[in-house]
């Protein structure tokens, strides 16, 4: 059990008899009342995300979780594909329940693979990984007085700021955590 005093990033909780992942929260009190906690979630089953107001007293119950290595393999119109480098079973992710993780995923990715009650429900990207950048405008002579960055479209259709020197056919590495580029690979 656990009270939305202790939400955290990635916590998955049953709520309303559906499994949800905390996304993120904020903590917040009015005078002569109770605090509250101001979460947004992602329905496990359906990727649907809600925001939902909770009192800190509240009583939770956390749900368990096994996790495994896997490869990401390919894409397709919803499904996404992966293998378990365990037993090595392949099996497919709705696009929906993964959201925006999708984002960061270049074939042959190792990831953390959720599996709740035997079934792979979250995938977990690793915190820095290296996509190609595929668009991005041509840096002009005197850009980098400036400081600031220009706008790259990357491989997987992630949208970033890099600085000026970075061009279009370069990879870059990019923190999941932040969504921002880290240094050209």
């Amino acid at each position: 059990m656990v009270t939305p005093n202790d939400f955290y990033t990635g916590l998955l909780i049953k709520y309303n008899n559906e499994i949800y992942e905390v996304m993120s929260y904020s903590r917040t009190r009015t005078a002569q009342r109770r605090a509250r906690v101001l979460a947004r979630i992602r329905s496990i089953r359906t990727g649907a995300i809600i925001e939902e107001s909770f009192e800190s007293e509240i009583k939770l119950e956390t749900v368990e979780m096994e996790r495994r290595k896997g490869q990401f393999l390919y894409a397709d119109d919803t499904l996404y594909h992966f293998m378990d480098l365990e037993s090595y079973d392949q099996f497919a992710i709705n696009k929906k329940i993964l959201g925006e993780k999708v984002l960061y995923l270049t074939e042959g990715l190792e990831v953390e693979v959720g599996y709740i009650d035997g079934v792979p429900m979250v995938i977990e990207p690793p915190m820095f990984v290296t996509i190609e950048v595929v668009e991005t405008e041509p840096n002009y002579r005197g850009d980098t007085a400036t400081g600031s960055g220009k706008p790259a479209r990357l491989s997987t259709g992630l949208v970033v700021d890099v600085p000026f020197f970075i061009k279009t056919g370069d990879r870059v590495r990019i923190d999941t955590r932040t969504n921002t580029y880290v240094e050209r690979a």
